[in-house]
């Protein structure tokens, strides 16, 4: 077995294995060298803070391969301008080599508006900012949507949501400031609906109940009848109802005065002027001598107030006071010796009042 092995045909045509294996593997390597240009190294020229076209034109002439890419928008840089390479300057690589150029772009990129209607302007402000849009100048317009936002406004025309814009553009915001208060409702009897519609947003109202006397949805039909009546005071955002007929209003009398006694329905505010008071009786508080009685001064005062009327007041005989009719029984009887009395305090007076 061993010696067939070292037999020198075998060992012959082991030798010319090996040697057409050394061939094939030197042959791969040349041809590869060959084919990437082993040894043959371009140094990457230096095209920094050039335009893009400047650049692309040195990377042709080098024999190498470009790719443009867009940077981050820097104002403090020209548009076009070259801000970055990829391998750096003075790199060496091989022939047809792709070198990546990032250049600054023109302007910001464009970013999508939000949708924002009808939603609080805190709110709205936020979401702006996280997009990168500014908001300039907040205009404030009446409307029953108090602090929401109600249009958006880029360059003076409005502003859709969804639509492209530059980044940190600024677009200005319509925002409500609450209803109006105490506006007059227009007239809108003898207009067609149409009409009637465009007078009452105009007027910052709404379009309430329309009702079609033949049942259709004309909008040619004349209003004949209007709840709340013209001239009447509303507020912004309240309804105003109509009633139209093919018909007009002179020839619907019958209908509209039903409407008036539904609608119209008018409430007595009168007050009656027999109003009076009722008197409320006080318990006198107990007098002081040498102070005048309350009573003859309150009757004083309702004397002075009620209206004098002439009337005739019969004649009384003032009676006799007190002390005359004892000086009177004094004098009648006789007079008899008194005996001393003793000095007593002097008692107060009584005062009488008739």
């Amino acid at each position: 077995m061993l010696k067939s092995l070292f037999h020198w045909k075998v060992l012959v045509n082991l030798l010319v294995a090996a040697a057409v294996f050394v061939g094939l593997v030197w042959l791969t390597f040349r041809w590869l060298e060959i084919h990437t240009n082993h040894g043959k190294e371009i140094p990457v020229p230096n095209v920094m803070n050039k335009t893009v076209q400047e650049a692309i034109k040195i990377l042709d002439d080098s024999g190498l391969e470009y790719e443009v890419d867009s940077f981050k928008y820097d104002p403090k840089y020209r548009p076009f301008q070259v801000l970055q390479i990829y391998p750096s300057p003075g790199s060496r690589v091989k022939d047809g080599r792709t070198v990546i150029l990032k250049v600054n772009p023109r302007t910001y990129a464009q970013v999508s508006v939000p949708d924002i209607l009808d939603r609080y302007k805190g709110l709205a402000f936020r979401q702006l900012e996280q997009v990168g849009l500014k908001v300039g100048d907040t205009i404030f317009e009446p409307s029953i949507q108090r602090d929401a936002v109600i249009r958006m406004l880029y360059n003076g025309s409005t502003l859709k949501p969804g639509a492209l814009l530059p980044r940190f553009s600024t677009i200005d915001l319509v925002i409500g400031a609450g209803p109006r208060r105490n506006i007059s409702v227009p007239n809108l009897v003898g207009l067609t609906v149409q009409q009637a519609k465009a007078i009452i947003t105009q007027n910052l109202f709404e379009v309430g109940l329309v009702e079609y006397e033949d049942g259709g949805k004309d909008e040619s039909d004349i209003v004949y009848f209007q709840d709340p009546p013209s001239m009447d005071v509303r507020d912004q955002g309240m309804q105003i109802d109509l009633w139209a007929s093919k018909k007009t209003p002179a020839e619907l009398g019958a209908k509209i005065s039903q409407l008036n006694s539904i609608y119209r329905i008018k409430i007595d505010t009168t007050i009656s002027s027999s109003s009076y008071r009722t008197p409320i009786y006080q318990k006198p508080a107990p007098q002081k001598v040498g102070e005048p009685n309350p009573e003859q001064t309150v009757t004083e005062q309702t004397k002075t107030e009620i209206p004098k009327t002439e009337v005739a007041k019969p004649t009384v005989e003032p009676k006799p006071k007190l002390t005359e009719v004892k000086q009177k029984t004094a004098n009648t009887t006789a007079p008899k010796p008194a005996a001393p009395k003793p000095e007593e305090k002097p008692k107060a007076k009584k005062v009488i009042v008739e």
